[in-house]
């Protein structure tokens, strides 16, 4: 942590955040800007979010703070109101591809609410300050609905948006249930795409797939172990994850969407209807009794970019079933 009140060259990156495209990727550099009243719950802040960032620096609060170190964070924590902080940065706000995050926070921590770039880390930090009590105030349109945007979706499969401004309309798709499941298309091929097509590319071509199936109520140490077991018998680590796969069905079971936030993972859901279409080769209960394929093997192979096994399903602790493709 430090602690600058000192007059800095303002950095020459144009206001680009270091984390690069910026798009549904998670904000790792965190400046707290506050008043020197507020120092001791900026203090608290940063010992209760710090483990979970690069760096994170409390910044005392002067008129140029903003413009100072505008390039330099991912996102800025104002421990102040909302006003100075918009009055602060909406002359420095450019892109919203390219500008920090802003989240303003109040001193009793009550209250975290992104005002810039919640698809592009505020709406994150917002949610980790939530640790300390302050109630997140999510006003991105998909979020507010309880759905998953673009943006989100490209974080869940370690992918960035290619293309920025189709994201109005895709969006606006996700919003009125019509967007559907992310296709995937596998090249070489060449694509004509209009300006309401969002594409996503893969950060990196390496990682596996760990396609879960769990019992409702299953807990995240559980989750946790079985995915473990299930890599060290491929001599794999939770750093050699892309994703976590799973079914609709498994929406929202915390357990699992705990265990994958501690392994730094996404969760992508897929519908029953692609899980058919990717049904692996271990005999499934769950076809017979209600209609799924086996969810585990299926969005293995579903999720995996080249739709392959690299693992059959083996169930664990009687609550988690793995496959890992890819």
């Amino acid at each position: 942590m430090s602690t600058d009140t000192d007059d800095t060259e303002q950095d020459e990156s144009g206001g680009h955040c270091s984390t690069p495209d910026s798009d549904g990727e998670e904000a790792e550099e965190i400046a707290i800007i506050s008043f020197e009243r507020k120092l001791d719950t900026a203090r608290e802040i940063e010992a209760g979010i710090g483990d979970g960032y690069e760096r994170v620096d409390i910044i005392e609060y002067h008129g140029d703070v903003f413009a100072e170190h505008w390039g330099e964070y991912d996102c800025f924590v104002g421990l102040m109101a909302s006003g100075i902080a918009m009055r602060k940065t909406a002359p420095l706000l450019d892109d919203k591809w390219d500008d920090p995050a802003i989240v303003v926070v109040d001193e009793a921590l009550t209250w975290a609410i992104p005002i810039t770039g919640g698809h592009h880390g505020a709406n994150q930090v917002a949610h980790d300050l939530s640790q300390l009590g302050a109630v997140p105030a999510m006003t991105t349109a998909s979020e507010a609905a309880g759905k998953q945007g673009v943006e989100s979706k490209a974080k869940a499969l370690d992918t960035h948006v290619v293309n920025g401004d189709s994201t109005v309309a895709t969006n606006l798709a996700v919003l009125n249930d019509e967007l559907g499941p992310v296709a995937r298309l596998d090249g070489p091929r060449a694509v004509l795409v209009g300006d309401d097509v969002t594409v996503l590319k893969r950060n990196t071509e390496d990682g596996v797939v760990l396609g879960t199936g769990t019992v409702s109520g299953v807990q995240k140490a559980q989750v946790l172990d079985a995915w473990e077991a299930a890599l060290d018998h491929l001599g794999l680590k939770f750093s050699d994850v892309a994703f976590v796969a799973t079914g609709t069905r498994k929406e929202g079971e915390e357990g699992l969407y705990e265990a994958a936030q501690e392994i730094g993972a996404g969760v992508v859901l897929f519908e029953k209807d692609t899980l058919a279409e990717f049904e692996g080769p271990s005999p499934s209960r769950s076809k017979e009794l209600i209609g799924w394929p086996g969810i585990a093997e299926a969005s293995a192979i579903a999720g995996g970019r080249k739709h392959e096994l690299a693992r059959e399903k083996e169930r664990f602790d009687d609550a988690v079933t793995v496959a890992v493709g890819r």
